[in-house]
C-alpha cells in the first residue's frame, strides 16, 4: 500500500480559514492533542535523530500541532491500543499485511515454537522448499523464490525480465504503486503538450526515466502505445487493481494486455502485494483470468513477517539458479543467470510464518475470501448510501476487501482526484473517535466484528456531522 505521499491534502491554509473554522479547528486539536499526548511526545523527543517520512506527512501549518503519527503499543484481532492506552478499530491492517486481524493464534503458535530453535542464517532454510511447493499449489505458479520485501521483489522481477528478454524498457501505469527503488518512481509529464517520463521525486536519476514507459491505466490507446515500443519492451508490470483506484477493474483491459505481451515476446507481470490471497486464493491473476509470466507477492503471505515472493513460469525463474537438472547423471544448469541475494532471504521465522498463512489458506479454501469480499461489499454500500442520502461529497468504492475514496464523474479517468474536501481532517476525526485510518485507503479482515463494523459506520457519522458544525464540509 502507498504510504509516501497523501493524495488528498485540500485543507485550506490557516489565513484562508474564517474566524467560526478556525475557533473550531484550535478546539478540535487540543481535544486530539489531549487524547494522545505521549504520541504527540515521541515525536517531538526523536525528531532530531530519527529520520521518518510518517512524522510530517500530510503537513501543513494549519494542522501543525496534530501531525504526528499515532504510537502503538498492542495489538490483537481488529484492534490496536496506543501509548496512551486509547483503543482503535483498525482500518489499516499492517497495510494490508494482516489478512486474519492482530496475532492469530496458528501463527502465534508456529513463530513461539519456531523461536526455540535459533534464528540460523546461512545453512538452507529447512522450510524453504515446502513453502514454495504450497504457494506453487495455492498460485499455480511454476517455481518460486523469496526475497525480504515487496520492493525487492519487484525489483528483481524485473531485472529477470530483462535478463530473459535482453531488452531494457518497462511499461508501468499512472496511479499504480510498485516499491520505492528507483526504477518504478517515475511519472508521466506533459509539457508543450509533449509528454515525457520524468523522476517521480528528487535523488531519482534521470537515466531511470529514460527506461521507463508511463502510460494511463485501462485506457486502449495505451495498449497501442506498447504496441509501437515491443521491440523494445522487456516487461510490463501492472498492479491489476490499484489501491488508489479500486474502482477501476479492467478485466477485458487486462486479458487484451496479456495477449498483446504473449505475441510481442514481452514479459507480464502482475504487481500482487495487495491483491495476492486477498480478493482470492489466485489472487487478481484467478479474479480476472490472466496469467502472468512473474507476479510478485508479500504482506498477507508472510504473516507479519517481511517477506516478498517471486513467482512464475520456469523459463523466468530459471534466471535465478540456472533451471533443473538432477544428481547421478550428466545434467547441469542450462539459462545463463542473473544476480540475486539477500542476507535475510528465506529468514527462520519469515518461513514458518508464511507456512502457517498458506497452510490455512488451503484448509480454508476461497470461501475465506469470499464472505470477507461479501462484507466489505455491504460495509462499503452502507456507508456510500449514507454519503449519497446525507449529501455529503465523499464516494467510496472497493475491490474484495481493499477499499478507499474515489472521484465522482468518469471512472475511467484515472487523474481524477476524489472531490471530497478537507479528507485529512476526516481521518483525524476517526482516530480521535477510535478509528485507526490515515489516507491511502483501508482494508477489511476476517477478525473484524459486526460491532466493529456497526462503531466505523457511526465514528464516520460522527465525524461528518462535526466537520459541518465546523464549517469544513458543507
Amino acid at each position: 500500500m502507498q504510504t509516501q505521499e497523501l493524495k488528498l491534502q485540500q485543507l485550506p491554509n490557516h489565513n484562508s480559514l474564517n474566524n467560526h473554522q478556525r475557533q473550531y479547528l484550535s478546539d478540535f486539536i487540543k481535544r486530539y492533542n489531549q487524547k494522545t499526548p505521549k504520541s504527540k511526545q515521541q515525536a517531538q523527543t526523536y525528531r532530531h535523530v530519527l529520520a521518518d517520512v510518517r512524522g510530517s506527512a500530510g503537513f501543513r501549518a494549519a494542522i501543525k500541532e496534530i501531525v504526528y503519527p499515532i504510537v502503538g503499543k498492542y495489538a490483537s484481532g481488529s484492534r490496536m491500543w496506543d501509548i496512551d492506552g486509547n483503543e482503535y478499530v483498525d482500518l489499516m491492517m499492517g497495510f494490508g499485511v494482516n489478512l486474519f486481524g492482530y496475532n492469530p493464534a496458528f501463527i502465534k503458535e508456529a513463530l513461539t515454537e519456531r523461536l526455540e530453535q535459533g534464528i540460523h542464517i546461512g545453512p538452507q532454510s529447512d522450510l524453504a522448499g515446502e513453502v514454495a511447493e504450497l504457494f506453487s499449489e495455492l498460485t499455480g505458479m511454476e517455481r518460486v523464490t523469496f526475497s525480504n520485501t515487496g520492493t525487492e521483489a519487484v525489483m528483481t522481477a524485473l531485472r529477470l525480465a530483462r535478463a530473459a528478454t535482453n531488452r531494457h524498457k518497462i511499461a508501468m501505469f499512472s496511479g499504480s504503486y510498485h516499491g520505492h527503488s528507483d526504477t518504478s518512481l517515475v511519472k508521466a509529464q506533459i509539457q508543450d503538450e509533449i509528454t515525457q517520463v520524468v523522476p517521480m521525486f528528487p535523488g531519482v536519476s534521470p537515466s531511470v526515466a529514460a527506461d521507463a514507459l508511463v502510460l494511463q491505466y485501462g485506457n486502449l490507446e495505451s495498449l497501442e502505445t506498447i504496441k509501437e515500443h515491443q521491440t523494445e519492451l522487456a516487461a510490463v508490470i501492472v498492479e491489476p487493481v490499484q489501491n488508489s483506484r479500486p474502482d477501476i477493474q479492467p478485466k477485458e483491459f487486462l486479458q487484451q494486455l496479456r495477449q498483446l505481451t504473449k505475441d510481442a515476446g514481452i514479459v507480464l507481470i502482475f504487481d500482487e502485494m495487495l491483491t495476492g490471497f486477498r480478493i482470492h486464493p489466485g489472487g487478481a491473476q484467478a479474479w480476472f483470468g490472466v496469467q502472468a509470466d512473474i507476479a510478485t507477492y508479500g504482506k498477507i503471505v508472510g504473516g507479519g513477517m517481511p517477506i516478498g515472493v517471486i513467482a512464475g513460469k520456469a523459463e523466468y525463474m530459471d534466471r535465478i539458479d540456472g533451471g533443473m537438472w538432477n544428481f547421478g547423471d550428466t545434467s547441469a544448469p542450462q539459462e545463463k543467470t542473473t544476480f540475486f541475494a539477500g542476507t535475510y532471504c528465506k529468514h527462520p521465522l519469515s518461513m514458518v510464518a508464511a507456512r502457517a498463512v498458506l497452510k490455512y489458506l488451503k484448509i480454508q479454501g476461497p470461501t475465506l475470501q469470499e464472505q470477507l469480499n461479501h462484507r466489505t461489499c455491504q460495509f462499503i454500500q452502507q456507508l456510500n448510501s449514507y454519503f449519497e442520502e446525507d449529501g455529503v461529497p465523499i464516494k467510496l468504492a472497493n475491490f474484495g476487501s481493499i477499499f478507499n475514496d474515489v472521484p465522482f464523474g468518469d471512472p475511467s479517468n484515472i487523474d481524477n482526484l476524489p472531490a471530497s474536501e478537507n479528507m485529512d481532517l476526516i481521518y483525524y476525526h476517526l482516530i480521535h473517535k477510535g478509528v485507526f485510518l490515515r489516507p491511502g485507503g483501508g482494508l477489511l479482515s476476517t477478525a473484524h466484528t459486526d460491532d466493529d463494523l456497526n462503531s466505523i459506520i457511526q465514528a464516520v457519522k460522527e465525524s461528518i456531522q462535526e466537520l459541518r458544525n465546523g464549517g469544513f464540509l458543507p
